[in-house]
């Protein structure tokens, strides 16, 4: 065997593993990311912010002063309470403090969930009030929620902010079921978010998001596909052109000329063209 041929070998060999360590880390290493992505990827449900707490609390303390009726929201991430407030201030609930003997709540259960979760994101959201309010009444109000764009998808995208602003309409709807004596809507609606906001939790319920990880993985199936019929057709050029080594013999040096030496006849004996033409002259 040559030495080309042994070169070409090895280079084959080096190509053979350059292609199983693609497939390898297709294969292998892009399914670990994409499990290291969706897992450190957080479902906390955001609290309102400061600047919204701070902004209605003073409103709901003019609702009372004006109906005499406590207003108070809770905010929870699935079973865990995350905010809580009423007009008597901030992280103050209403239920059961002897300062409020007449309360209304309005609470809220906001549920993420990962981007491979087949579920979609939640939220539920109810009207409490004290015992001498006829749950008939709070049910009107509940639903009325909604008519100020308060439903359960403005829950989902924006937590904080929806508890906050329909804790302010608490007090306008309680008035309309006739709980209370009419009472001027907030001067001031709760402050909407400024600056850069918080990106929020991948929902997972849509086609794109929720199958990214697959969609992904198809496309490098695709990539090593059409890396095979490269490197197999380029194997299969190389092996159309041997090289004339190893088809056996090498050609002869060109002469001076450029153009391949032929051998030369063999001399002719000496005196047999001289005694042919002696017999013809004779």
């Amino acid at each position: 065997m040559t030495g080309k041929a042994v070169a070409g070998k090895a280079k084959d060999k080096r190509n053979t593993a350059v292609i199983w360590t693609v497939v390898l880390t297709l294969f292998v290493g892009v399914p670990c990311a994409i499990g290291i992505v969706n897992g450190g990827e957080s479902t906390d449900v955001p609290a309102p912010t400061t600047e919204q707490r701070d902004a209605t609390v003073p409103l709901l303390a003019s609702a009372f002063s004006g109906q005499g009726i406590c207003y108070g929201w809770a905010l929870h991430d699935y079973s865990t309470e995350i905010s809580v407030g009423s007009n008597l201030g901030d992280q103050v609930p209403v239920r059961d403090d002897p300062r409020c003997p007449r309360w209304i709540e309005v609470s809220a259960v906001v549920r993420y969930t990962s981007a491979s979760s087949e579920s979609q994101d939640s939220a539920s959201i109810g009207v409490d009030g004290s015992a001498d309010i006829d749950p008939a009444d709070l049910y009107p109000i509940a639903s009325g929620l909604s008519r100020f764009g308060l439903d359960e998808d403005a829950f989902v995208d924006e937590p904080g902010w929806a508890i906050t602003r329909a804790t302010t309409v608490l007090p306008l709807l309680a008035a309309e079921v006739g709980l209370a004596d009419p009472a001027p809507a907030p001067s001031a609606a709760v402050p909407e978010p400024t600056g850069t906001p918080q990106p929020l939790p991948s929902a997972g319920n849509d086609l794109l998001r929720d199958r990214w990880g697959w969609l992904l993985t198809a496309a490098g199936l695709l990539l090593v596909a059409a890396l095979f019929i490269a490197v197999g057709g380029w194997q299969r050029r190389r092996q159309r052109r041997p090289s004339a080594r190893d088809a056996g013999g090498s050609p002869e040096p060109p002469g001076r000329s450029g153009r391949p030496t032929t051998a030369a006849a063999p001399a002719q004996r000496a005196g047999v063209e001289a005694a042919g033409r002696t017999r013809e002259e004779a």
